[in-house]
């Protein structure tokens, strides 16, 4: 009698279960509930990409006219590294963006004697007219920085051309600055290259002109930059009619991926004419694309739509709060993140999902209200109300989720959020919170470290101001992939930052201030 009595309450407390099918038996309680039952450590990264063996650097995208598809190249970042050779050019080839096959390595460094005894950024062309592939990339040294030249006729073998060097120093530029090579075609017809450099201490984007690609003649300065800072991984291209200036800030305090915007490439040039420019969130010719999280972000376009490719960084420690902020930098290179450019009606950018990544999470996640505050939530179906100080706790998600919920909120002052690595049992848990600025008219993503062992808000990772919707509606999608998580709003502003622990944890939406409506709650995996 004992044995059947103990047999069924086993039963009983097996059946409150998780939200997957590998836990243990040996439950004891609801475990959906807490964020200590698993070890939540990255697995296989099946959507933002990170090679096998270390880390993606600076990606350099390009559109395969001949195989039709997306390459893209970027610092292969071995960790540990060797000590004087380093990041040599490794590739990946996707289609919809939604997954990667490896190219392996395709341009080697040069030895610690060779000008190239480390690699850095450039970029890709095609010539129809050779039918060669062009690769124009950074050799670098402790003592200086070229640019060199790397060619191939079929995209696996390349052949690193042993007389194209183009040296700073030789044009009254920086010797150990000079690097970042990307080449477009131009209205004119002509190629165009564009480099980061200094002249004496002002940072300098400057500009060589070929008809083929071999032979480049030096065309002086393309534009200066502002206020001592220097442009990192410049990307050109015209979309629609506009002209764009894609770059990566590199001050410490800053470090975002930033546009210009011109009608021609001459409007272009002139935006920081005179050091006149304003910062990017308040000048109409200048722009913010996405938060710390996304760096070194450049462009391809297939002819339909333009994506950009950034990598996310690591952190020493797994730790969430090391995002940036002085002292606490995050590692260099990380996972390989893309999003989609949009365009508006005048010329600015913003960016949104992806459609082939969005196609991947087709299995729905069953949905469970874990916890929520004493006060302040109303539940009606499926929508929740919540008021000032309050929140909604949900079961564990999976390694991979697309979060998707509509937020109405009641005015332009309201402020909400949502948090990951939450749980009963948390004593330190992870949000992103949408914060009113400037009276309410416009709102930036905030990052905080949440519970009584929590730091408060983390400094160094907030994104961008954004204008209210005029209806306090948002629409919010989250895409998860192990720690990567890239938020959307409204398909029309982007949050990337990377949160360890996120998967196989619960979750969280909350309120602050004000009163807000919450519904179309959705969990989805594959």
């Amino acid at each position: 009698m004992k044995t059947m009595i103990y047999s069924l309450a086993l039963a009983a407390l097996v059946s409150l279960g998780s939200c997957t099918n590998d836990d243990p038996v040996l439950t004891q309680k609801d475990w959906q509930g807490t964020a200590t039952y698993f070890a939540s450590t990255d697995e296989q990264f099946t959507t933002y990409y990170k090679p096998a063996v270390g880390y993606v650097g600076d990606p350099m995208p390009f559109y395969d006219p001949v195989e039709q598809n997306f390459k893209i190249l970027y610092l292969q970042d071995f960790r540990p590294n060797p000590a004087n050779t380093y990041h040599p050019i490794w590739g990946v080839s996707t289609k919809d963006l939604s997954s990667y096959q490896s190219l392996g390595e395709l341009i080697p460094t040069g030895t610690a004697a060779e000008a190239d005894a480390a690699l850095g950024t450039g970029s890709t062309i095609y010539n129809e007219a050779d039918k060669l592939y062009y690769t124009f990339y950074t050799g670098h040294t402790a003592k200086q920085e070229v640019i060199m030249m790397a060619t191939s006729s079929d995209f696996k073998t390349w052949t690193k051309s042993k007389s194209f060097y183009l040296q700073g120093g030789d044009y009254g530029y920086s010797v150990k600055d000079f690097r970042d090579p990307f080449v477009f075609k131009g209205d004119d017809g002509q190629y165009h290259m564009i480099i980061s450099t200094l002249q004496g201490t002002k940072g300098v984007l400057v500009e060589f002109t070929s008809s083929d690609l071999k032979s480049w003649a030096h065309g002086g300065i393309f534009m200066s930059m502002m206020w001592n800072r220097f442009y990192e991984c410049p990307d050109i291209f015209k979309m629609g009619d506009w002209w764009y200036l894609v770059y990566s800030e590199k001050h410490t305090a800053v470090r975002k991926v930033q546009y210009f915007k011109g009608r021609t490439l001459d409007d272009l040039k002139a935006c920081t004419a005179g050091d006149a420019g304003l910062w990017p969130d308040n000048n109409e010719k200048q722009g913010v694309l996405d938060s710390r999280a996304f760096y070194a972000g450049k462009t391809a376009s297939d002819g339909t739509n333009r994506y950009i490719w950034g990598w996310c960084p690591t952190r020493a420690g797994n730790d969430n709060t090391a995002v940036g902020a002085d002292p606490n930098e995050p590692e260099w290179a990380g996972n390989l993140v893309a999003h989609r450019i949009i365009q508006h009606e005048d010329g600015t950018l913003s960016l949104g999902s992806v459609e082939g990544i969005d196609k991947k999470y087709t299995t729905e996640s069953p949905l469970k209200v874990m916890a929520k505050s004493e006060t302040g939530v109303t539940e009606n179906a499926d929508k929740y109300v919540l008021t000032g100080d309050a929140y909604v706790l949900f079961n564990r998600l999976n390694v991979s989720n697309k979060l998707s919920f509509t937020v109405k909120a009641s005015s332009k002052t309201d402020k909400f959020g949502f948090s990951f690595v939450r749980g009963t049992d948390s004593k330190k848990y992870y949000t992103i919170v949408v914060s009113p600025e400037h009276g309410g008219d416009d709102k930036k993503l905030n990052f905080e470290e949440n519970g009584e062992e929590g730091i408060g808000f983390v400094n160094g990772i907030d994104g961008y101001y954004f204008p209210t919707p005029a209806n306090n509606e948002y629409n919010v999608t989250i895409y998860t992939d192990n720690s990567v998580c890239v938020v959307y709003i409204n398909d029309n502003v982007v949050y990337t930052n990377r949160i360890y622990g996120l998967q196989k944890n619960c979750w969280s939406i909350n309120s602050y201030e004000g009163t807000v409506e919450v519904s179309n709650v959705r969990v989805n995996y594959y």
